[in-house]
């Protein structure tokens, strides 16, 4: 009833169940997890349209593509319309979709007038919008919040306003920049927007199992729903989700080996795509997330945070993961 494929602009894309694009954790290793159990859409970290302009090398990077399972999405942000246009031209050689980031909440992303700071100022999120869109010849979709505070709640301003400016689908996440992540996603605020507009409306915030998913759906009438902190150590989720609702049945959840088998997985996939030493100082987050509540988990963490090297890393995993599947051959 709810999963389904899902077309945006001329993408058919297999279901309706989205990784959520997130600074410093969507890269090509997260990626290709979060693909292999099953999510439909997946997208780059957000990418600086000014960093494309002027040919970062570190930008190039987050936009490697090589060898990944399509579709994928290159979110890009900035608040200059001719950059903005330029970056959307120079993507479309790689992204399959191209979507606008109009709702990072992060201080060093709004001081510089972008992210959810454009959502103060609609005309110049429209030039924004119709620049991109005039640059390129792949769907261009648009990431929003329900505004900046709780004195300006203007999603279905803006809903309407991306729709005639020709994009092909809306995420809202039902939180004001001012809430950052807490309270609880407003999921009227959604719905509001799902009812404004005809192109396609995906529904972001607090998503992290079975019940909540179907509550997105149920309660607002999304046409997808994305992922984002409840997919931390948790690749998984999507397979998950694709099931209950293709059953109405919850899966067993994956077994401590299982989740040190999909862990090892992921840690190969970063050290392959990137220098030995920033893959073991960006995996230590990783490791923590998939670790979380497991016996003695924060003394490993600990540990963990002390190496630089690949083999005493993995070493370190190994013996960690043994003591938790058989303590016994420790006594």
């Amino acid at each position: 009833m709810y999963l389904k494929p899902i077309k945006i602009g001329n993408i058919v894309i297999e279901n309706n169940i989205f990784l959520a694009p997130m600074a410093g954790v969507t890269d090509k290793a997260y990626r290709n997890i979060c693909k292999e159990y099953g999510a439909g859409l997946v997208y780059t970290e957000m990418v600086s349209s000014k960093a494309i302009f002027h040919n970062d090398k570190k930008t190039e990077n987050l936009m490697n593509l090589e060898n990944e399972k399509k579709p994928i999405a290159i979110q890009i942000f900035g608040s200059d319309e001719e950059t903005m246009g330029y970056a959307a031209k120079y993507v479309s050689a790689k992204a399959d979709i191209i979507d606008i980031n109009m709702g990072c909440p992060a201080p060093k992303v709004v001081k510089n007038g972008d992210g959810s700071k454009l959502l103060l100022d609609i005309d110049k999120a429209e030039k924004i919008i119709r620049s991109v869109i005039k640059n390129t010849n792949k769907p261009v979709t648009v990431k929003i919040r329900k505004g900046w505070d709780n004195n300006n709640i203007v999603a279905v301003e803006f809903a309407q306003m991306i729709e005639q400016a020709g994009a092909s689908a809306i995420t809202i996440h039902g939180r004001t920049r001012s809430e950052f992540y807490s309270g609880k996603v407003d999921l009227e605020i959604i719905k509001k927007v799902k009812n404004s507009v005809s192109i396609p409306v995906i529904g972001n915030g607090d998503i992290i199992n079975e019940e909540t998913a179907k509550e997105m759906f149920e309660k607002t009438g999304v046409d997808a729903i994305m992922i984002g902190r409840g997919s931390f150590g948790n690749p998984w989720i999507f397979e998950k989700l694709i099931h209950y609702f293709k059953t109405g049945e919850k899966m067993k959840d994956k077994s401590t080996e299982e989740k040190y088998r999909i862990l090892e997985r992921h840690i190969k996939y970063e050290l392959q795509y990137k220098p030995e030493i920033v893959a073991i100082h960006e995996l230590r987050k990783t490791i923590a997330w998939y670790t979380k509540g497991l016996p003695n988990s924060s003394d490993f963490r600990d540990s963990i945070n002390k190496i630089e090297t690949k083999e005493k890393l993995l070493k370190e995993i190994d013996d960690y993961f043994r003591y938790i599947i058989d303590p016994e051959q420790y006594d």
